[in-house]
């Protein structure tokens, strides 16, 4: 059985970055504990084939959306069909994301910081006004911004993606007055998953340096984000807005 405070029966989530991941994982468990969900990525297969899976396991209305949140236009798109197909929208998870590998801090060009930018910040930027609006309009929701330890621990190999994801819990903060006291607004910042990306790691050396640098002395598992998930989907987080909550393994 859900716990009461965890349920979320009747709500629409709507994440960004569903189709794999953090946000895959997000998907399952708001659909586990009865939430309709709108599955948005770049690849509309990838969101399809996710789709399937929730109505397979949980019974519930799944939607799949293309959509590449970097860009202006296909936010307002993106939010348009949420509503259309759904007639509402409850949690707005802000999960896609993207740090591109460079050579060196003078070889990244302008197209790849501004790519990083716009995916990173921009488009949460713009799915928040968009969705926050509606929200305090109507019955209230929980926001939840996904954002990096990086942001705080900033590394040169990532630093345009540090710099975003800072800028992504600023705005945490300031939509949680913006849209207040019926909207939340919460960011979760993770440390390293062993997500798709773990595909391209160097297994050994990232494992060493987890045991060196992390409290727990190792990387994270995906389903792991899914405590912190639920806690702000839900009205569990029911006195928490503008704060952030760091599922990072004890990162140093």
């Amino acid at each position: 059985m859900t716990d009461p405070l965890l349920d979320l029966t009747g709500r629409v989530c709507l994440v960004t970055g569903g189709s794999r991941g953090l946000g895959r994982e997000m998907v399952h468990a708001f659909a586990a504990r009865g939430a309709d969900v709108v599955i948005a990525s770049r690849k509309l297969d990838a969101c399809e084939a996710v789709a399937a899976e929730v109505r397979e396991r949980h019974g519930r209305t799944a939607v799949p959306i293309a959509a590449n949140v970097s860009a202006w236009e296909q936010c307002d798109a993106l939010v348009d069909a949420a509503y259309e197909r759904m007639g509402r929208v409850d949690v707005l998870v802000n999960n896609a994301g993207l740090s591109p590998l460079y050579p060196s801090l003078t070889e990244v060009g302008e197209a790849l910081f501004d790519k990083v930018v716009a995916l990173n910040l921009k488009g949460p930027f713009r799915l928040t006004a968009l969705v926050g609006e509606r929200m305090a309009a109507g019955d209230g929701g929980s926001i939840i911004n996904v954002s990096s330890i990086g942001s705080i621990r900033p590394d040169p190999s990532f630093l345009p993606y540090a710099a975003a994801k800072a800028g992504l819990n600023a705005l945490t903060e300031g939509f949680a007055h913006a849209y207040g006291p019926t909207v939340r607004v919460n960011t979760i910042m993770a440390g390293m998953f062993a997500t798709d990306i773990a595909k391209a790691w160097d297994r050994d050396a990232v494992d060493e340096q987890a045991r060196r640098s992390f409290a727990l002395g190792r990387v994270g598992e995906p389903p792991e984000i899914v405590g912190a998930a639920l806690y702000l989907a839900s009205d569990a987080s029911s006195y928490t807005t503008g704060a952030t909550i760091r599922v990072d393994g004890g990162t140093r």
